[in-house]
């Protein structure tokens, strides 16, 4: 059992001397990663739109068909919930009506 709390001990000291060596190695060299240059503005532009583009040749874009049953769909859900809001609306505009004329 000694054995195996002491292993346990040194492992996690190498562990913590391992963290400190690389948190001191990221911060040296200003504005250099692992000894590379840093890339100017318009060549980060560029690479980022060549990802963007890779990005775009992976997405699989639905059929017409799928497209139109969605946005059928999406203006049915629409079209009734603006009736529901409607009515709810107008049937509690006619209570408050109807509890200020007991008032008077």
């Amino acid at each position: 059992m000694a054995d195996k709390e002491k292993n346990a001990g040194q492992e996690a000291a190498v562990k913590k001397a391992k963290k400190a060596a690389n948190a001191g190695s990221t911060k040296s060299g200003k504005g250099k990663k692992d000894g590379k240059e840093k890339k100017g503005f318009f060549s980060r532009i560029a690479g980022w739109f060549k990802d963007l583009r890779k990005e775009f040749k992976k997405v699989v874009w639905p059929d017409r068909k799928k497209v139109f049953n969605n946005t059928l769909v999406v203006l049915v859900v629409v079209i009734v919930g603006s009736v529901l809001v409607g009515l709810i609306d107008s049937g509690l505009l006619k209570l408050m009506q109807f509890l200020m004329g007991l008032s008077n």
